[in-house]
């Protein structure tokens, strides 16, 4: 009775487990469609304020280096 009681036991937490197992697939499943078609590159709609400004490659690297040399000297 006792080796009964321990099999369904052991069903009962393998169904437990499958199920759980099946909500989760099917949850990430639904995730994935909800954000398909969702573009994130796309323009920002209504009052957005661009954040960086594209320089050219010269002042970039003059900023690169004046932050290593300061990085460099402080020790930061």
């Amino acid at each position: 009775m006792n080796r009964i009681k321990s099999m369904i036991d052991a069903l009962w937490i393998f169904f437990i487990f499958i199920g759980c197992t099946l909500i989760f697939y099917y949850g990430i499943l639904w995730v994935s469609d909800e954000y398909r078609d969702y573009h994130r590159y796309d323009e920002p709609k209504g009052r957005a304020v661009k954040v960086v400004q594209q320089d050219n490659i010269e002042s970039i690297f003059e900023q690169s280096m004046e932050r290593l040399h300061l990085f460099l000297r402080h020790g930061e």
